[in-house]
């Protein structure tokens, strides 16, 4: 059985996160889940070329939307 994708759209909030967004994930603000922990997500951006892991509440780096 195949299981739907998760998508989470994210957005810079630090210099350093804003740099990865725009020269690397090419300011696509969707990214796909690759896996969850109870307080953590594992995500790859749209054009599989940046992955990060960002906490559920609370990240430094990205909120989540």
């Amino acid at each position: 059985m195949k299981t739907k994708t998760k998508f989470i759209c994210v957005t810079p909030t630090t210099v350093h996160a804003k740099d990865r967004f725009v020269n690397i994930m090419e300011k696509f603000h969707s990214c796909r889940v690759k896996e969850t922990t109870e307080s953590k997500y594992y995500l790859e951006s749209l054009n599989k070329q940046y992955y990060f892991w960002v906490n559920k509440e609370g990240d430094q780096n990205w909120r989540l939307e």
